[in-house]
């Protein structure tokens, strides 16, 4: 076999249906996010970042820095090892508690990434108890399916935020068999939220427990930033809460925080935990700060909010197809994988704005789209250069001004 040729072929076929994935690279200014340095390309020298999941600019929040800062100069750039070796800090003992504090949980338990929080919990769990059958909302993030095929458990797909196919496909498996319904509160995507409350009486009523992934909403949603699940009073029914410290908390890792046995259950066997080394101790100092922060403070919420309803009322001034959802997340959409890259081309080469396209396979074909996510550190500056670049960009390509709500 031509192992080159092969490689270079699937590489040329990406390119040619526009699926190809280009990294822009770029240099975020401390101070300034959302601006950044550009660094190659024809593009200005500095952007516009218009698609960061740092959601509310916590990743250069004075507190954070501070805290980094100190936890550097104290204990020094590395964990030491695996959390069972060395690499079990006072800075992850602390984060723990807070976490678990925020979701109203006996405990937490820190991975080094959202994805493989995911990946390790519902690995393990779904290894390790005999008979669970899993059942997972058809549009769940990579890192939960992955977790679920790697535990081999038996796995349902349930219609996307359908209660009654979750219904119909929880009748039908016995009821003292055991169950775990995954499912994630704001789908990053579309932008839309899961019927948490019907969930978990569905969960109630068929003996099974339940798995919410809340990355997209910890920090941005309820009176102390616990997430969807707080702001509607629905915590204490879900079994496992699973988190990031990489978006809204601005600094990097994952969590979940559930019963102290079910963590300690995760930290006695998932290899995902148990392989892996700890986070710097001073990236748990910064998410800590970060935290605790966002816990007393509920000016980033708000502000962000004001950015994303004036941002959407802008983009319905000029006619511009967005999905309507009740989130922060703007998809707005363009229905063309090339047309898609060619307009985020544009806007970075033309404007000096930042937006990734988003393609196939992370949506369907047909529903290519610009990820668009405002945040308080935007200014009414920046936001009048996007809608302008983006209404000359659409006549350009003759697009439609539809709004995909409305169809």
């Amino acid at each position: 076999m031509d192992y080159a040729g092969f490689f270079r072929s699937e590489l040329d076929a990406l390119r040619e249906s526009g699926n190809y994935r280009h990294f822009a690279e770029l240099e975020r200014r401390c101070g300034a996010f959302p601006r950044a340095q550009f660094h190659g390309g024809p593009a200005a020298d500095e952007v516009t970042i218009w698609c960061s999941n740092d959601y509310l600019g916590m990743g250069q929040h004075p507190d954070v820095l501070a805290a980094m800062h100190e936890a550097l100069d104290t204990t020094g750039a590395g964990a030491g090892g695996t959390r069972n070796i060395s690499g079990t800090t006072h800075a992850h003992v602390l984060l723990e508690a807070e976490l678990a504090d925020l979701h109203g949980k006996e405990a937490a338990l820190l991975f080094t990434s959202g994805y493989v929080s995911n990946w390790a919990t519902l690995g393990t769990l779904g290894a390790r108890i005999p008979g669970l059958t899993i059942l997972s909302d058809s549009l769940n993030h990579a890192s939960m399916i992955e977790g679920i095929r790697h535990s081999r458990a038996d796995r349902v797909i349930w219609a996307h935020n359908d209660l009654a196919d979750l219904e119909a496909k929880l009748a039908a498996l016995p009821l003292d068999a055991p169950k775990l319904i995954a499912f994630e509160s704001v789908y990053s995507m579309d932008g839309d939220i899961a019927p948490i409350a019907a969930i978990c009486d569905l969960a109630e009523r068929y003996n099974a427990m339940t798995y919410l992934d809340e990355v997209h909403a910890v920090g941005l949603y309820g009176p102390r930033g616990g997430g969807i699940a707080e702001r509607e009073g629905l915590m204490d029914r879900i079994t496992v809460i699973e988190g990031t410290l990489g978006k809204a908390f601005g600094v990097m890792g994952g969590y979940i925080a559930a019963s102290a046995d079910l963590c300690d259950f995760i930290r006695s066997h998932a290899s995902g935990f148990i392989f892996t080394t700890a986070l710097p101790p001073a990236v748990a100092a910064g998410a800590l700060a970060s935290v605790r922060h966002l816990k007393a403070s509920g000016a980033e919420r708000a502000a962000h909010q004001d950015r994303v309803a004036n941002l959407r009322a802008r983009l319905d001034e000029i006619g511009l197809p967005h999905q309507e959802n009740p989130s922060h997340i703007i998809p707005v959409m363009v229905g063309c994988p090339v047309k898609c890259k060619y307009i985020t081309d544009r806007l970075l080469a033309d404007y000096g704005i930042y937006i990734q396209p988003i393609n196939y396979p992370t949506v369907p074909k047909g529903t290519e789209r610009l990820r668009i996510t405002p945040s308080p550190v935007h200014s009414a500056a920046q936001t009048d250069q996007l809608v302008g670049a983006l209404e000359e960009l659409w006549a350009q390509c003759q697009l439609a001004r539809l709004p995909m709500a409305a169809q």
